[in-house]
């Protein structure tokens, strides 16, 4: 599969759907906190996907040696690194959650991901979640025509490393439009200079998994999907939808309630 260039209206069609994805994650802020089941979230997020008439890209996907996703979104709970399956467990004041949602709306994937910190939670782990964010946005403000993929991975690499966690390596962003994956692969780490060189109407997911211990990870029972870092340090992870525009990025996954950019993020 090749790298698409959306048009206009392809584009469009990407800010609703991103919006909408993230509007999901407004609605359920306010219902995340000490008690909650990460299975209710999924409830929760299924009948609001409902009510904007978007579809949860996951619920069923089935990529090639993977049984088939049994829930409307993925809820990665302190140690679990990405693709957690809710479950009837309770939420408990100190844990971290990363709660992922892909919408489709129109034929056009939306896909965002947010941390959230249950009750009040330890310096380490909010240290952890702030330092992802910000990981994450050092990736985003680099984006524009003719750098590369490498110069991405480097900034966040960089960042993470200097503030000594690890950035997992098994698991990228993604190019998106019509279709949950497509070229390119977005990595966090890497080399300045290399990899694919970045266009204008390229649409991807920048969403880098930062450790608080070592980098390695594995996959967690028998579920297929679950995976957590080896270690069983903290992990924590945020995703935003870029296009590349004409002279720099914009972010598609934005709605009235995202957390704000860091504040050396120059405004646009």
């Amino acid at each position: 599969m090749s790298i698409t260039y959306k048009s206009a209206e392809e584009v469009q069609g990407m800010r609703t759907a991103g919006r909408l994805a993230s509007e999901v994650l407004d609605h359920l802020t306010g219902h995340i906190k000490p008690g909650i089941t990460t299975k209710e979230i999924d409830r929760l997020a299924a009948d609001f996907m409902k009510k904007q008439g978007t579809t949860s890209a996951t619920l069923g996907y089935q990529p090639a040696g993977y049984p088939p996703y049994p829930a409307s979104l993925c809820t990665s709970v302190n140690h679990v690194v990405c693709h957690g399956i809710p479950n009837d467990k309770p939420l408990k004041k100190g844990d971290i959650l990363n709660v992922d949602v892909t919408v489709i709306k129109d034929g056009y994937f939306g896909d965002t991901s947010r941390m959230f910190m249950i009750g009040d939670v330890s310096i380490a782990a909010k240290r952890l979640v702030t330092l992802t964010y910000e990981a994450m946005w050092h990736g985003i403000v680099k984006v524009r025509p003719g750098i590369h993929l490498g110069d991405i991975g480097w900034a966040i690499q960089k960042f993470a490393e200097s503030h000594g966690f690890s950035v997992v390596r098994e698991f990228c962003g993604h190019g998106i439009g019509r279709n949950f994956h497509e070229e390119p692969q977005v990595l966090h780490y890497g080399k300045p200079g290399t990899l694919e060189e970045l266009k204008p109407g390229m649409t991807f997911t920048i969403e880098p998994m930062i450790n608080a211990g070592r980098r390695d990870v594995k996959e967690w029972g028998n579920d297929g999907w679950t995976i957590v870092t080896k270690d069983h340090s903290l992990s924590a992870q945020w995703e935003h939808t870029v296009l590349v525009t004409e002279t720099g990025y914009e972010v598609l996954t934005l709605s009235a309630g995202s957390p704000p950019p860091p504040a050396f993020v120059p405004a646009q």
